[in-house]
């Protein structure tokens, strides 16, 4: 009898195993279609790319500078491989980041962002359609763009959604942020990124002395990080003192940095709006930067460069309402750092952003 209990347990087993195995033989889920674009705290998704591409002998690639590319995933879901041929197609979304333009600043229309996809200009293009391959869970939607003359004060972004239509042999995923993205595109060079702004103070001139020397304030006001947006390859600028692009009027006061060498030398200082926020460099000082890495100790793969500005020193008037005027006198010291995973060969990979 003990026999016959178990061949029958053995037997339930069995059948129970294949039966196991046979379920994860058939798809679990969906083979939906999705974007990898996941979203941050904003409701976009930030995209860093070279102001430039370059190949592997450093040669201006993809037509010239301020040409580059992106390559955005689109996935296929499911717990089995992707069985058919799929084309993908690409839209613009003007409707979703109208959207999220007024839930987020409602009448503040100084801050929302703007449509690189929008009728008329040339920043942005991509195919309409994708082709992903029977067997194949992933392909790459081939971004291009034209940074010649944008201008970086504005927030930038590209909105993309995946056509859902029943004549199209596939589903977009139900998820409304997996099957559009709003791209937020930073275009970066050498020397751009977020500064640290600790080593600046920004102190109010309050008046001055009879030799016309300013007199300051002893209390300083300091920004934990101060970012620097593209211009060209060698040139990047900020936005003065304590202004950010949280600044509804942050357009007239951007500073340039124009870099003259490649790891170290000489930075030009200047202000295309001098006159109108009176804009002034000290004069007794010369503005220089060097650029320096090492490599980490736990991590030998992992470079950390610097970009180091000294001597920055500069005044501005701040003008928060008309007929008032705050000057500022901004100095000291910005250090930019940028870990570099050398292990992959892609730039805007590499940077662990």
């Amino acid at each position: 009898m003990k026999k016959i209990y178990t061949l029958a347990a053995l037997a339930a087993m069995t059948i129970l195993g294949a039966s196991c195995n046979s379920e994860w033989e058939e798809e679990q889920y969906e083979h939906y279609i999705s974007f990898s674009s996941q979203l941050d705290s904003k409701g976009v998704t930030n995209i860093y790319v070279p102001y430039s591409r370059h190949d592997a002998e450093g040669n201006y690639a993809e037509g010239g500078e301020g040409r580059s590319n992106y390559q955005l995933p689109i996935l296929v879901s499911g717990s089995t491989d992707n069985p058919n041929n799929v084309t993908v197609r690409i839209a613009h979304d003007a409707d979703t980041l109208n959207i999220l333009n007024y839930a987020r600043y409602a009448t503040r229309t100084e801050l929302y962002y703007e449509d690189m996809g929008a009728e008329g200009l040339t920043y942005a293009s991509y195919p309409e359609s994708l082709l992903i391959k029977a067997g194949e869970n992933k392909g790459l939607l081939d971004l291009k763009f034209d940074f010649r003359n944008i201008d970086m004060s504005e927030k930038w972004v590209l909105p993309l959604q995946i056509v859902d239509d029943a004549s199209h042999n596939y589903v977009a995923h139900p998820r409304k942020d997996y099957a559009k993205a709003i791209l937020r595109i930073f275009p970066f060079n050498d020397y751009s990124g977020d500064y640290s702004g600790t080593g600046i103070t920004n102190k109010v001139v309050t008046g001055y002395d009879g030799g016309g020397k300013p007199i300051e304030t002893a209390e300083s006001i300091t920004k934990s990080s101060i970012r620097g947006y593209v211009i060209d390859d060698q040139t990047i600028f900020t936005y003065a003192g304590i202004v950010d692009e949280d600044y509804t009027d942050r357009r007239k006061y951007k500073i340039k940095f124009t870099f003259n060498g490649e790891t170290n030398g000489s930075v030009d200082i200047s202000c295309d709006n001098a006159e109108e926020i009176g804009f002034e460099l000290n004069k007794d000082v010369t503005p220089s930067f060097r650029v320096s890495s090492s490599m980490d100790d736990a991590k030998p793969y992992l470079e950390h460069r610097y970009v180091i500005i000294n001597n920055v020193d500069y005044y501005f008037n701040y003008i928060p309402v008309e007929g008032t005027v705050i000057r500022y006198h901004v100095k000291g010291t910005l250090t930019l750092s940028r870990d570099i995973n050398t292990q992959i060969p892609d730039e805007d990979q590499a940077i662990e952003w």
